[in-house]
């Protein structure tokens, strides 16, 4: 019987791993990928574009080659097809994404001891720009959810939208953009009504727009699809099987909920995105990433039967749910 040996490699790249997201955090700073926008560069080229040093655009440029971000071909670098689309290209920009990791997030992960020890959050400071900072970036990742969605999720055939209770109105649009026929009622804090209100202005003959505090909204009507998009983990075990009682009140039989969070699962491989984010959601601000399993169960009791997952490339996962 033949085994594979034992190495350390693993080990060592995930321990090593906070210098590859340093290093994508700087070319994003200093505007490496749109300089890579029109073409490709040598190191020497990146260096003129962005106004650094030579040897810090080739340590970037073979960094972000490693890691299959760019690729290298006779010393000239360029955007692989998936930074294209996402960072300096024509299509989802995830700059602001970056930036909130950069000075944000990592930063505040110099707590994580003092939460690994107490279970507590760190201290999160949000005052003057850095809450323009952390909004822009959550926005931005909220959005590549919602294209992934939009992507993974067929819209077709359903007449009326509850968005309850989420961040972003991108999941609602997307849905509105691929459906002619879509009504969407958005069911949101009062404090994101007049961003909402923004949003969603080219579909104002086929929106409304109403402020309740999520745990206590109970919308009427009968919706054929709900949307529960960043809910749960924002919210208590009790809070959320209301929430999801008031989604049910609100459904026609046989109507869809999209359940859209980060969630701890019981696969024989748990999926890291989501286990890493319960770390970060916890370092944050306390919030929590349940188990799947006892939010299956929340459903289940609201009168929810559970009938798909989908997993979002780069995003939270989406339990599929019947009214039943």
């Amino acid at each position: 019987m033949t085994t594979t040996p034992a190495t350390p490699q693993r080990i060592v790249d995930i321990a090593v791993g906070y210098m590859a997201a340093q290093q994508l955090f700087a070319a994003n700073r200093i505007g490496l990928f749109p300089a890579l926008a029109a073409g490709p560069l040598t190191a020497a080229d990146l260096a003129a574009r962005t106004g650094r040093p030579e040897k810090i655009t080739r340590i970037l440029g073979d960094a972000l080659a490693s890691l299959g971000l760019l690729s290298r071909v006779d010393g000239r670098y360029a955007l692989t097809a998936d930074t294209a689309a996402h960072l300096g290209g024509d299509g989802l920009d995830l700059a602001p994404f970056l930036t909130f990791l950069e000075t944000i997030s990592y930063p505040h992960w110099q707590q994580f001891a003092h939460t690994t020890d107490t279970g507590e959050p760190g201290d999160l400071d949000l005052t003057g720009e850095r809450w323009d900072t952390f909004l822009g970036g959550v926005m931005a990742y909220n959005a590549l959810h919602a294209r992934q969605l939009a992507h993974a999720f067929d819209f077709g055939g359903f007449k009326n939208l509850l968005d309850l209770g989420g961040l972003s109105a991108e999941f609602a649009l997307g849905a509105l953009r691929a459906n002619d026929v879509l009504r969407a009622t958005f069911v949101y804090d009062p404090r994101s009504v007049p961003s909402v209100t923004a949003a969603v202005a080219p579909f104002a003959d086929r929106t409304a727009v109403h402020g309740v505090p999520t745990p206590e909204a109970e919308p009427e009507g009968e919706f054929d699809l709900v949307m529960v998009n960043h809910v749960v983990h924002r919210f208590t075990v009790d809070e959320n099987r209301a929430i999801l009682r008031h989604a049910r009140a609100a459904a026609a039989p046989g109507a869809r909920l999209l359940l859209l969070d980060f969630f701890l699962d019981d696969d024989a491989t748990p999926r890291a995105l989501d286990a890493l984010h319960a770390g970060e959601y916890l370092v944050i601000d306390g919030t929590v990433v349940y188990p799947e399993a006892d939010v299956r169960g929340w459903l289940s009791g609201a009168g929810w039967r559970t009938v798909d997952r989908l997993t979002l490339p780069g995003s939270p996962r989406v339990l599929v749910a019947e009214a039943v």
